[in-house]
């Protein structure tokens, strides 16, 4: 490749890109019914049109394009954050029954997801450490789980691991994004679900438009003063657990301060205005969404397309059925855990955030599920990273499992 034919995209502009993306995806969501009925998010549908448009431009004019995705990294702690200072320690505390079950049943679907990995790899021949690249490591982990584990396994001589891992993780945060809200869609107006008088309540400030009161410019000011100490001081601390041997993502130690900070502005007589928090955090979601879909490359692996779209297939399937059959009747056959399921499948495909965007179309559509918006972000941000973890230790110390031990 000539060093001429590679183009960077900077900060500035890859942010205008994924604004304007999110405005596409919204524009064709109005003009295609069957995506607004199905709660597909702006950012997905725009996203995914866009990267489709610039691999082919890429492919056709031998371009090389990279984007600097720094401005999305920060996105995403400002979206955390804003899920940390929603959070009050009066809900967490009813909701801890439901984090278990949800934690039981993820722990449940990553042993299935890597089971029907390992026995597709086995039924197209390949080795079934394979399996595990399109399974948890690369769907429930995610892209920064498959970065990791590929490099380990190709060193072990596991060939094409991480690009594999990297390719699925890619189509899973697609696909995590595109059946969530159908699936929460058909369990609502199926069994005629509807959003409890209390969780309305809770979450009227942060879910419904307050029309008599405009947001002032002190609130949105003491709102990002807020996010901002919360991912300083997470940073602060994520540096010191680093030197202590200790590794947290990012995005959880900035999510854990602003809990803190907002319960404890309850004892005091500063106060968060809650929709404004819902403002930022809908806006540094469905950014970060667009930037992360726009930049996939789908060019670079249509030489194995075929083969990637039946392991996928199946691997949909599995998570659809066990988010309707499973998610939905443990988690208790309401309107919450319908909502919880759209969000699981945004988790066990793709990431944290898409099961977000998920669950916020759902409930922009049909109302709040406070109850979904805490259990579900705290599984996926923290409790089923070691569960995956654990669970791939299991597999890999299998006897058929010595090509990525090490």
């Amino acid at each position: 490749m000539d060093a001429q034919s590679a183009i960077l995209v900077g900060g500035l502009d890859v942010f205008i890109m994924a604004i304007l993306v999110v405005f596409i995806g919204a524009f064709i969501n109005r003009k295609i019914p069957v995506l607004s009925r199905n709660s597909i998010p702006d950012a997905v549908t725009g996203g995914i049109l866009m990267s489709i448009v610039l691999s082919i431009v890429t492919k056709r004019y031998d371009l090389q394009l990279e984007f600097d995705m720094r401005g999305r990294d920060l996105l995403l702690l400002v979206f955390f954050s804003t899920i940390g200072l929603s959070a009050k320690f009066k809900a967490l505390l009813e909701g801890g029954r439901a984090l278990a079950i949800l934690l039981g049943i993820a722990i449940v679907f990553l042993i299935l997801q890597d089971f029907v990995g390992i026995l597709l790899a086995e039924l197209m021949g390949a080795h079934p450490a394979y399996g595990l690249f399109v399974g948890s490591i690369s769907l429930a982990g995610g892209h920064g789980t498959a970065i990791a584990w590929g490099a380990e396994a190709e060193k072990a001589g596991l060939e094409g691991a991480q690009v594999l891992g990297l390719t699925f993780a890619t189509f899973g945060l697609i696909m995590g994004g595109l059946i969530g809200g159908p699936i929460a869609s058909r369990l609502i107006e199926k069994n005629k679900l509807k959003s409890s008088v209390a969780s309305l309540k809770d979450t009227a400030s942060a879910n419904t438009p307050n029309l008599i009161k405009p947001v002032s410019v002190n609130e949105i000011l003491s709102t990002l003063l807020v996010i901002a100490i919360s991912i300083a001081v997470g940073d602060w601390i994520n540096r010191f657990l680093f030197d202590s041997g200790v590794l947290l993502p990012g995005f959880l130690t900035a999510m854990l301060v602003a809990i803190i900070i907002t319960n404890g502005s309850e004892y005091t007589k500063f106060t968060i205005n809650q929709r404004t928090v819902s403002i930022v955090g809908d806006v540094s979601l469905q950014v970060f969404l667009a930037m992360s879909l726009m930049a996939i490359q789908f060019m670079a692996i249509q030489g194995a397309f075929l083969k990637l779209i039946i392991l996928l297939a199946c691997q949909v399937t599995v998570m659809t059925l066990f988010t309707m059959w499973i998610v939905y009747r443990v988690m208790g056959r309401n309107y919450d855990s319908a909502v919880m399921a759209s969000g699981f499948a945004g988790l066990g495909l793709g990431a944290t955030p898409v099961a977000i965007g998920n669950m916020n179309a759902i409930t922009q559509k049909y109302g709040p599920s406070p109850k979904a918006f805490l259990v579900v972000p705290l599984v996926g941000a923290f409790f089923i990273d070691i569960a995956n973890a654990l669970i791939l230790k299991f597999y890999l110390s299998l006897p058929r499992m010595e090509a990525i031990l090490g």
